[in-house]
Formats: C-alpha cells, structure tokens, sequence
C-alpha cells in the first residue's frame, strides 16, 4: 500500500540546500504541466474514474487537486514576498476532493489552470532574489515554518507524486 500512496516516496523536508537545488526545483515546477496534462489527456473515461488505491481519489480528483493545491502554492509565495512571515491559511484537501466539482467536472478547466498556474509561477520564481527563498510562512496547523526554498522542493515533489499517481491509473 506505501508504495500506492507514495510512489515517489515520502516527502523529506530539506534540512539545508543552495541555490543550484532550488533552481533545479523551480525548473521541475515548470515543467510539470506538460507531463502532467499529456498523462490526464490520454486517460480513458474509464481511467479518469478509477482510483490509484483502494479508498483513494481518482484519477479525476487527482487532476482537480493537483490545480487547488498549487493555486494555493501560489498563493502562499505572494503572501511571503508581501508580507512579515504570515500564517497561511490552511484548506481541507479531502474535502474540497469530495466537491462535485473535484468529482464529476470536465477535466479541461484544471488542466488550463494548473499550466496558467505554472506559467505565472515560474515568472515569479525567475525574478526572485536568492534571499527571498529564506522567507517563510509558518503552517497553522503545526506551527512550523516553511521557507519558499523548502516550498519549492514541496511542490516540485508534489507534482511528480501526483504524476505518478496518474501513470499508475493509466499503466494499469
């Protein structure tokens, strides 16, 4: 079952990193809507309503997800660079997966989204001084601060675990 939920394995937090890892990152946020749609697109209907595990999501909520949770990525990077150090709001991802709209709508609009997504993202990481990546927020369900250095391997791994999610759905 771990390697079902956790394809690419577990998320490890980076203790430390440079400039050329995070660069690495952010090209990795770049460039994962054109894999991740051309998987999503060239799932039958009956893939985009199967699940990657016994009680996960399906294909279809994966895809909804993947474009909440990096508009929400997004998002947190603004508020970083706006603000002193904020407290981030925090979102029920179970919950907004169980949305009709993450369960039954046409998977074109997040599709769209998630590249736009990326497309102003990457803008914003390329014009990035390397000290703005030292800026964090903090999580307030947990308290700890996640620097935009962090966030980015974060979202650079969360893409490829979802990616993966799907390949497993449409390899099956």
């Amino acid at each position: 079952m771990e390697e079902l939920r956790y394809p690419t394995g577990r998320f490890e937090m980076p203790k430390s990193y440079n400039m050329d890892q995070v660069q690495g990152w952010i090209e990795e946020i770049r460039t994962l809507p054109t894999s991740f749609v051309s998987v999503a697109r060239s799932m039958s209907t009956a893939e985009l309503e199967t699940p990657y595990r016994p009680e996960g999501w399906t294909a279809r909520q994966v895809i909804h997800h993947i474009s909440d949770s990096h508009l929400q990525a997004y998002v947190r990077f603004k508020w970083v660079l706006t603000e002193d150090s904020p407290t981030i709001k925090a979102y029920h991802e179970d919950r907004w997966a169980e949305l009709a709209d993450s369960k039954m709508g046409d998977i074109d609009i997040p599709l769209q989204l998630l590249s736009a997504i990326h497309a102003r993202w990457h803008q914003l990481l390329q014009v990035m001084k390397p000290r703005d990546f030292d800026k964090y927020y903090q999580h307030p369900e947990n308290h700890k601060d996640f620097p935009l250095a962090a966030v980015c391997k974060l979202y650079a791994w969360h893409g490829q675990h979802h990616l993966a999610h799907l390949q497993l759905i449409s390899n099956s």
